[in-house]
This record gives C-alpha cells, structure tokens and sequence, in this order.
C-alpha cells in the first residue's frame, strides 16, 4: 500500500485488511498492536503473529507448558510469548534484546514458543524486498513519472513485476525436497524474464508448454535452479537508523560491529509470566511502576496526610495522584498506603477502579 504522508503506517494497515485470507499468518512490528487492528485482523479468519510495545501487560488467563499463556484482549483470545533472543558472534560478544509476542496460534504442540519466535525473524525479509524493488528493479533509478497519476501506475507495475517473480521462483524451489526458498536469486530471475522479453527464449511450444502456450515459469525456474545462492550465513551488524531531529542522536546503543560479523550460536529462552501473589505485601514490583509503587510507600512524608479518626481526605492529593496512590496500596498488599511510622493515609473516593 502506498500514498500521501498525510496517513500513517498504521491507518494504511487498516485499508489493507480485507485483502487478508485465512490461509495468510500476518508478521507486523510493534506499532501494529493496536487492540482494533488486531480484532480486525482476526475478523478476517487471517492469523497473525505481531511484536507487542513494552508497556503491554496483557492478563495471564492460562499459563502452557512451553512458556506461553494465553490472554484476552478485547473479543480476541490471543497466545502471548515473551522471549529473549541473543545472538553471539564469532568473536564472543553476545547481543540481543527481548520479544513480546501476539499470535492467534493458540496450540502451544502444533506451534512451540521457540519455533515461533524464529519465525518472527522472517519478518526482515521485507527489507529484502524494498532493496529488490529500488535496486534490483529500478537499478537506482528515479521514477519518471512527474505527476500523481503515472507515479501511481508505475508503482502497481513494479509491485506486479516483483510478486509474479517472486510466484515463480516459489514454485520452482519447491520442486526440489528441502530446498529454502532463500535460496533463490532475485537478479537471476529478472535476467531470465528479460530474457523472454527481448529474445523468443521461453515463447515456443514444448512438451512442457503445449497448445502453443509459453512456459514462463518453466523458463524462469529452469534458470533459478540452476543458480542456487548458497545456504544464507547467519550474521548481524550495526542497523542504522536515520534521526530527522538531531544528526548527533544515538544510532547503536547496545554497540554492535558496523560490519557483518557472523553469529556462531542464536539464543532463544521463553519467559514463562510471573503470577501475581494476592496480598503479598513484600512481593518485588519491576520497572517504573514498581519504582513509583515504592516511592509512594517509602517516601511520603506524615504531614501530607491526616490522622484516620478524623476520617478528612487529604487537601492536596486529588484526581490522578490519589488514584495512583490508591493502585499503589492495592498492589503492594495494604487497603491504604501507610506511611512507615505507622499513620495510616485516607484516599478521597475515586471513580476510578484499581
């Protein structure tokens, strides 16, 4: 899908989702999480398999043996995975960093945890096609199109281009057992298709190609197998990423080599969720809200907050700061939050739950 910068990645996600089948598993990134995308995905009978923001906290409703747990969000009963993944190279240094996972691949015996978490990797090999359509197919060129309309029909010509290359070099793959389609080369079946273009190779009638019809495919596929690529070198290096805002910002934070280095082992290890305990007290909160659960607990100071016999809400935390402090209490296993000297803090009423 493509068009004016006035729309987002996501509001053009949404105008793709009719075309979806049932025999499709959708790979997206975070920023395609969102609770309507993912009932409208589902609506479709299309699975999915998405990369969740941090800041998701998604109800454990049963946990599985592999790690996994199912959960709920909105109307879609969704399987949640959260793994870490580290990749160590060849010259020790060991990167990585951790997935959370959506799918709608409930089964945890038909579909592992593990074997899903590398499928996700397969979602680079979009990347693949974006240099296959501005450097394979154009050769860097500019489109020459100078208006809306040509620009449009070029684009649906190059996308057509590359999806009937791509079909046949599927199905020539997979006529040899056990052979990655990775392994197919893009220019090889470019230059073959040219070839049929500019030459009558591929147009005459075969045995293969009766009636007269030409075999394309055939012609095309022939060329592929015989030019395998050799089986795909697991690597890693630097991902740049450009920064509009500032040109001194912080590219490579967890420092990886600005060259391809190969990996020498990947990592996967599932996460299993950790159950909350009801009433624990002195359970252990992570991340920032068990920073702000604790800085409430500990830091508040006694004048702040009336006695309880006189049972006044406090003058200066109303609206959100009360709410907060009310979930804090709840969360770390007391009804009000008390100060460690023992003066216990009446909340003013909140229309809020916990």
């Amino acid at each position: 899908m493509f068009g004016t910068a006035s729309k987002g990645e996501t509001d053009y996600a949404h105008d793709l989702v009719n075309h979806l089948t049932s025999d499709v598993l959708l790979l997206a990134d975070r920023a395609f999480d969102s609770n309507k995308l993912l009932a409208d995905i589902a609506a479709q009978g299309a699975q999915f398999l998405i990369r969740a923001t941090s800041t998701r906290r998604p109800p454990v409703l049963a946990l599985l043996p592999d790690g996994s747990y199912l959960t709920q969000i909105g109307s879609v009963r969704l399987r949640v995975i959260e793994a870490e993944v580290r990749s160590r190279t060849a010259h020790g240094d060991d990167f990585g960093g951790t997935y959370l996972l959506l799918t709608t691949l409930i089964d945890h015996r038909t579909d592992p945890a593990d074997r899903l978490v590398g499928l996700y990797h397969e979602r680079w090999e979009i990347e693949t096609a974006y240099l296959a359509l501005r450097h394979t197919l154009l050769k860097g060129r500019v489109r020459r199109s100078k208006d809306p309309v040509g620009l449009t029909q070029e684009m649906w010509g190059l996308l057509a281009i590359y999806q009937a290359l791509r079909s046949m070099m599927v199905t020539a793959v997979e006529t040899v057992p056990g052979c990655d389609p990775d392994r197919a080369g893009f220019t090889v079946a470019l230059e073959a298709a040219r070839d049929t273009v500019i030459s009558i190779a591929g147009t005459t009638a075969t045995a293969a190609a009766p009636f007269g019809r030409p075999d394309l495919v055939g012609h095309i596929g022939t060329r592929v197998l015989r030019a395998l690529l050799p089986k795909r070198r697991m690597r890693l290096s630097a991902r740049i990423v450009k920064c509009g805002t500032s040109r001194y910002a912080i590219w490579n934070r967890d420092e990886r080599p600005r060259d391809s280095t190969p990996i020498t082992a990947i990592v996967i290890t599932v996460h299993p969720p950790t159950l909350p305990t009801v009433h624990a007290p002195d359970r252990a909160l992570s991340g920032r809200w068990g920073q702000v659960c604790r800085v409430l607990a500990e830091k508040l100071q006694p004048g702040h907050a009336r006695p309880r016999h006189r049972r006044k809400p406090w003058p200066h935390h109303h609206g959100a700061c009360a709410q907060r402090l009310q979930r804090a209490a709840l969360l770390l296993g007391t009804q009000r939050p008390t100060h460690p000297h023992g003066t216990e803090y009446v909340l003013p009423p909140s229309s809020e739950g916990p």
